[in-house]
């Protein structure tokens, strides 16, 4: 069975976040190695659209969490205490944090992307000329890189696509080059 009609059936043909029925898509969470149920769900477009832009974010919308944080599903909290952390703002959804109780793997999961962290102690990956890196983007090696490890050499143009960060040091993504996965230094990086 693929994962978007076992996504379809857990779901029930509904998103999971916000019960829409129409315009679904599976939609993994970031940071993410793999795609599988562990770390997906269906989600609307409208759902998915704020959670992948945060100037989209309409507060109102995330009031449908009040049910879905209570899901059985890893990935439906997860994505749950992001967004209500994203809208804490609008004064009601600090409420439902404070009601979510999340294990500490699914925690660390959660604050992955960096939501729920004050601001002031946030990690900003920034790529060689300063630009801000983020979950998913896409970047090129300025210059060519041996991995440590092997006798592999990334080579300078080499595009990586969607990139991973590491929330514990700013100055390391991680990607794939060549099929394997590496950690890459944020100063031998460009945006794309």
């Amino acid at each position: 069975m693929n994962i978007e009609k076992a996504l379809q059936e857990r779901s029930q043909q509904a998103c999971e976040l916000c019960k829409a029925t129409e315009n679904l898509n599976v939609y993994t969470l970031q940071p993410s190695k793999k795609i599988d149920l562990t770390d997906s769900i269906y989600a609307c477009q409208t759902c998915t659209s704020q959670i992948e832009n945060s100037d989209l974010i309409n507060p109102n919308h995330w009031r449908c969490l009040n049910d879905s944080m209570w899901s059985e599903f890893f990935p439906v909290q997860i994505i749950a205490w992001r967004m209500l952390n994203r809208v804490t703002s609008a004064g009601w959804s600090q409420d439902l944090i404070d009601m979510m109780y999340l294990d500490d793997e699914t925690l660390e999961l959660a604050k992955a992307l960096g939501d729920g962290v004050e601001e002031g102690t946030k990690l900003i990956h920034r790529d060689v000329n300063g630009v801000i890196l983020e979950t998913g983007d896409s970047v090129v090696l300025i210059k060519d890189l041996k991995v440590k490890g092997t006798s592999m050499v990334a080579k300078q143009g080499t595009a990586v696509r969607r990139i991973s960060l590491d929330h514990e040091n700013e100055t390391y993504i991680e990607g794939k080059v060549d099929g394997k996965h590496i950690v890459i230094i944020t100063q031998y990086v460009k945006k794309l």
